[in-house]
């Protein structure tokens, strides 16, 4: 399997973040950001770190970066710089531009430049823990389009101890049991730690216990229906 290359234009602390845990899955990453000192920084946790200005072409082709998988514009503060990186790595051909937005406004110029992968990390974070607060089941979700989503629940108390066929996921809530992962006691250095495992694919009988974490499909409102009618 080829590996996988991937550029990260702005290493502050998000495109930092995301160079980090891409290298960490194996990836090939290429970090490029015009602060020297920022650049310095996360050379040693990435392939390749380059100092350079993003906003010119031929600074950009000297990487050969229409050769990348895809590449992330992390530029936080310079939005005009992010706009002209967008356009430069368009007419190289860039096959895949993920780019980062502060605002409606500025999510409105980018898409009517054609770029549709967009990154709103403050939003999203902002959402994240707005869920968590309404809904403290909520582990983590993703968000599909028409209104579904996958979410990772802790077992609500109405289900302990019962089958996936007695709960009816499926013939009252509407929802697909995706996995179970359960908490294992085992045994490391001569101490017992506690360890989650996927269960792998559930069957009608498996028995969910309340400290277990499901993972299920299904639209929102359903979701919400189950938690709460399982409180």
């Amino acid at each position: 399997m080829r590996e996988q290359r991937y550029a990260v234009i702005g290493v502050g602390d998000f495109g930092k973040a995301i160079s980090k845990i891409l290298a960490e899955k194996g990836a090939e990453v290429l970090a490029i950001d015009v602060s020297e000192s920022l650049i310095n920084e996360i050379k040693d946790d990435v392939a390749t770190a380059v100092s350079l200005d993003a906003t010119d072409k031929k600074a950009l082709m000297s990487q050969n970066i229409e050769e990348f998988d895809a590449v992330v514009v992390a530029i936080g503060e310079n939005f005009e710089a992010l706009l002209l990186c967008c356009v430069q790595l368009q007419e190289i051909g860039v096959k895949r531009i993920l780019a980062r937005v502060n605002g409606k406004q500025q999510r409105m110029i980018l898409e009517k430049m054609g770029i549709t992968e967009i990154i709103s990390p403050e939003y999203e974070f902002g959402k994240s823990v707005s869920e968590r607060l309404l809904n403290p089941s909520v582990v983590s979700y993703l968000t599909l389009p028409d209104n579904y989503e996958i979410a990772e629940l802790r077992a609500p108390k109405g289900v302990d101890n019962r089958t996936i066929d007695d709960i009816g996921l499926r013939t009252k809530y509407n929802l697909n049991l995706i996995t179970v992962k359960r908490g294992y006691l085992v045994e490391k250095k001569g101490e017992e730690v506690r360890e989650e495992h996927i269960l792998g694919v559930p069957t009608s009988d498996t028995v969910i216990y309340k400290s277990d974490t499901i993972v299920v499909f299904g639209l929102v409102s359903d979701i919400e229906k189950f938690i709460e009618l399982n409180k």
